[in-house]
């Protein structure tokens, strides 16, 4: 965290239960002022550190309540208010999205078929290349619609375009204007995903349902049933209002 900070990045990471810091300054949104490093770091790293408790009621009435405890060295309430990092670090899991895409989406349940170190990398790049293509065509159709956010852009949707337009060999080459947004996103914008997009939680495994070793050896494991999740963020410093998302 000290080499992240003196690069001039900010972190927002959660602290392991062992971590219990000395508050140094008590903020008004609930979070407190914290010093880490002893014994590590020649000059200690001014945090600010934000404890939750979570409440989680699923569709299906389970209700599950969790304790968080963050470290951030965003140490400015007003600009950054509690509440706002425990959601933000609540949409952390929207990074996975880029690896299940990759290796869902595009392929398909397939695995590399390189048998040598330089044909996988080039499997790899080849893979990322095309991410990153079509991730740039999805930004680029949203060029006249500065309203929507890009987590409404379909990465299906822009694979599947792209498929269809290689494989047809159409609408690659524009015949006279140039159009930013293209084949691919316009279908993407013709096909937004919903404005507004739930929560989600998935519960911890402790083994890989596919293991050989687990219970359900030789099965194929279950899909994950969609619930609506109603979260509860309450702090424990001065009585802060709870608040409730759906």
């Amino acid at each position: 965290l000290d080499a992240v900070h003196h690069s001039g990045a900010r972190f927002l990471v959660r602290s392991g239960a062992r971590r219990v810091p000395t508050p140094a300054e008590q903020l008004g949104d609930g979070s407190y002022i914290a010093r880490i490093g002893y014994g590590v770091l020649r000059v200690l790293l001014p945090v600010r550190v934000i404890e939750a408790t979570l409440t989680l009621t699923l569709a299906d009435g389970t209700v599950r309540t969790e304790q968080w405890r963050l470290i951030t060295n965003l140490l400015d309430p007003v600009r950054f208010p509690a509440a706002e990092l425990v959601d933000l670090y609540h949409r952390r899991w929207q990074a996975e999205t880029t690896y299940f895409s990759i290796k869902a989406t595009m392929l398909d349940g397939r695995v590399l078929r390189s048998r040598s170190i330089d044909g996988l990398d080039q499997e790899v790049y080849a893979l990322l290349t095309a991410y990153q293509a079509l991730i740039r065509a999805g930004d680029d159709a949203l060029t006249g619609r500065p309203e929507l956010p890009m987590e409404r852009i379909s990465f299906t949707v822009l694979l599947a375009a792209a498929t269809d337009t290689v494989t047809a060999g159409h609408g690659i080459f524009p015949n006279t204007l140039v159009d930013l947004v293209g084949t691919i996103g316009h279908a993407a914008l013709d096909a937004l995903l919903p404005a507004h997009r739930r929560q989600r939680v998935k519960a911890r495994t402790r083994k890989n349902p596919t293991s050989k070793y687990g219970p359900n050896a030789g099965q194929r494991p279950q899909k994950a049933q969609n619930y609506t999740v109603r979260t509860t963020v309450a702090f424990f410093e001065h009585g802060l209002n709870s608040r409730s998302r759906r």
